[in-house]
């Protein structure tokens, strides 16, 4: 029987955690008596999300393990959760853990058990990037679907949501449940290094719809969406990743760009928001990041737009987040200023040392604390993961790749591709009067690792309709050598097709569109990434734009091509004229159809 000295701190345990994390909801019960019975420790655990290396969470390959030991003086996921008590764990390609479906249900499988296993033990919270387009973290036979900008290019709030339903219901069957997407970001800088496609286009409005949607989306699919980057990344020529980026937007062009798609996001019940490590001085004149500022995180986003769920940090390692602070202060101030996730800091044992030491000092208050682990306890009961957090073995098989989930993507993406140009009106093209084609361009890597090359997709996808292709990659870069190939082998076939990718005034990829337009030989380019390449191609026959590289888009493409579809899509951002950037070549909503 419990002494009354237990009993007694257990009801102020209680009687704390009630004073904390603002208004009342209505599955607190278990979230505030799970936060009563925490150590300092252990909460501090909760508020960070790491990487972890390996395909499985105890036998990792030796070379994740070395890794692993490497970066958390641990061999295993299992280890690190028993060491440090996570939260959450971060899903990337590069780190092993997305090998394939299966593979991935195991391993959260098995990252559950460990982290359940420990005393008090707690569900983690697993999440990934997989935006779709240009940002996938889970390749094939998983669903890929086109970007956001070519979503915003279609156009349609049902298929947005559409498309956050069928992918959310197969992260969910891998163990997945928070997505870091959709992007809220309004792309109205065509120079951004890192934003560009990933947003659903320029316009405010229309990028709210669709953020708004795919909420919705992944909220029926019981996955924890995420709206990034606030304030908003959108109007950068810096990547975060590598650099420090400052956005002069004043208060009033931050409330007419920038915040329509996260009120959107929040009116529609986004689990989530991710901070962007980006300085913008009308919010915020300290100079620090919106991660580590309090007038951003708190004042803006928690005050001003009545936002109560989730706040995450972008990466804590990079460089956008590191510039100014040291590793050990970056989590302590943007806890400070109001973040409860802390996401896959460069040095775990640095950040969680330093957060627990901040606690102990009193520079933290454990009443900051627990509303950030609260509403992380929230989340995981929303989910579901203290009554069912395991992925399970037969879902998987079932749901990720299913047919229809297939045939979805593959007809959403034939409402996205844009044609701009049709001089003539000499697409469709058909397989009678211009049976032979050379494919020839950029092939990127894949977003995913498990599609393209570019050139090869639409060379396979043109002959299934009909045409004999023959393939010559060129690159992002032609050479003079291998543009002159590129010549000579459009002698004797009716038409090129020539994919294209960031074109720019003085690229040799403009110099060989040129050259093959000089031959008299129809040029049908795809842009397979930004639209805007077509404003350095004025010698092209026709221009279509399919805003990413995937698989998916590539075959809409050609299938736009052959016209076994109509090309449906509407530019989402303006493009610019080359020779004069201040007047608009094509504008929003321009795209042609046939």
């Amino acid at each position: 029987m419990p002494s009354r000295r237990t009993v007694l701190t257990a009801a102020a345990g209680v009687t704390a955690a009630l004073a904390v994390g603002g208004p009342a909801h209505a599955d607190d019960r278990r979230p505030r008596e799970l936060l009563s019975r925490m150590t300092v420790e252990e909460k501090v655990g909760q508020v960070f999300v790491s990487r972890v290396h390996g395909h499985s969470a105890t036998a990792p390959d030796p070379a994740d393990a070395d890794a692993n030991l490497a970066d958390f003086g641990v061999r295993t996921g299992a280890e690190l959760l028993a060491r440090y008590r996570l939260g959450g764990v971060i899903y990337f390609a590069w780190a092993h853990n997305t090998r394939a479906p299966q593979q991935i249900a195991d391993l959260s499988d098995g990252l559950q058990r460990a982290s359940l296993g420990q005393p008090r033990g707690l569900p983690v919270l697993i999440s990934t990037d997989q935006e779709h387009g240009a940002v996938c973290r889970v390749g094939r036979p998983a669903t890929l679907f086109p970007g956001a900008m070519a979503i915003g290019a279609g156009g349609s709030r049902d298929d947005a949501r559409t498309l956050a339903r069928i992918a959310g219901t197969e992260l969910r069957a891998m163990g997945i449940r928070q997505n870091y997407s959709p992007l809220a970001d309004v792309n109205v800088n065509p120079a951004n290094p890192v934003i560009g496609v990933r947003s659903f286009g320029a316009d405010p409005d229309a990028v709210a719809a669709l953020v708004a949607a795919e909420v919705e989306g992944y909220r029926a699919a019981g996955v924890a969406a995420t709206a990034k980057h606030f304030p908003g990344h959108g109007d950068t020529a810096v990547d975060s990743h590598t650099g420090f980026p400052v956005i002069t937007h004043t208060r009033q062009e931050w409330e007419a760009l920038d915040a329509a798609p996260f009120r959107a996001a929040i009116a529609a019940g986004v689990d989530s928001v991710m901070t962007a490590h980006i300085v913008v001085p009308s919010l915020d004149a300290s100079g620090d990041p919106a991660t580590l500022s309090r007038p951003v995180v708190t004042g803006l986003l928690r005050e001003e737009l009545g936002y109560e769920g989730v706040v995450v940090t972008d990466a804590l390692d990079m460089a956008g987040v590191r510039t100014k602070y040291g590793d050990d202060r970056v989590p302590v101030l943007a806890l400070k200023a109001g973040v409860d996730q802390l996401l896959n800091p460069p040095r775990l044992d640095v950040a969680w040392n330093a957060v627990v030491k901040a606690v102990r000092d009193g520079e933290l208050t454990v009443r900051r604390l627990d509303e950030a682990v609260l509403r992380i306890l929230r989340l995981k009961e929303r989910l579901g993961l203290f009554d069912d957090p395991y992925a399970g073995p037969a879902g998987v098989a079932r749901t990720v790749g299913a047919p229809e989930h297939l045939a979805a993507a593959d007809l959403l993406a034939e409402r996205t591709t844009t044609l701009l140009v049709n001089e003539g009106g000499a697409l469709p093209l058909s397989p009678r009067s211009h049976p032979g084609l050379l494919v020839v361009g950029a092939d990127p890597a894949s977003p995913t690792g498990t599609t393209g090359p570019p050139t090869g997709v639409l060379a396979a996808a043109l002959t299934a309709q009909g045409f004999r292709t023959t393939t010559l990659p060129t690159g992002t870069a032609p050479s003079a050598e291998t543009t002159a190939q590129a010549v000579a082998a459009a002698d004797g076939v009716a038409a090129v097709v020539v994919a294209t990718y960031n074109v720019t005034a003085d690229s040799a990829q403009k110099t060989l569109v040129e050259r093959l337009s000089a031959t008299g030989r129809p040029v049908i380019a795809v842009a397979v990434r930004n639209p805007y390449d077509v404003a350095h191609l004025p010698s092209v026959t026709a221009c279509l734009a399919t805003y990413g590289w995937t698989d998916v888009e590539l075959r809409a493409a050609a299938r736009v091509i052959a016209g076994a579809v109509r090309p449906q899509g509407k530019l989402p951002v303006p493009v610019q004229r080359a020779d004069d950037p201040a007047r608009v070549l094509y504008p929003i909503g321009h795209g042609l159809t046939y």
